[in-house]
């Protein structure tokens, strides 16, 4: 029972933290040369898992913006906002299906412990 409490727990804060970059891509996605971030997620032994938060350093979009000084070439941010969105929706579940687990875990675990009363 145990394991399974820490493996939910690690998820959750590895979700977490994919929702909050998604987050803050998607609010900085006008924001001229602004890198997004990316999460990783990598397993550690023996239950459990760990979230690596990265830059993307990929150039954005470059465009000629009339600025006091005349046109300038401007650097976009490299937002994809149609692959952020999607990505957010996404692991709002899978943070909803580890709380589930939790739940069911504490249910099993309220039960066993009548059972022995």
């Amino acid at each position: 029972m145990i394991s399974a409490y820490n493996s939910a727990l690690t998820a959750l804060q590895a979700f977490g933290t994919k929702i909050q970059s998604s987050s803050n891509n998607i609010a900085n996605a006008n924001t001229d040369g602004f890198k997004k971030t990316r999460v990783t997620m990598a397993e550690v032994l023996p239950q459990g898992v760990r979230a690596t938060v990265d830059k993307v350093n990929t150039p954005g979009t470059s465009v000629f913006q009339e600025t006091d000084e005349g046109l300038n070439l401007v650097e976009l941010s490299n937002v994809e906002l149609s692959s952020e969105i999607p990505d957010m929706n996404m692991n709002s579940q899978f943070y909803k299906a580890n709380l589930k687990t939790l739940e069911t875990v504490n249910e099993m675990t309220g039960a066993l412990l009548n059972l022995k009363s």
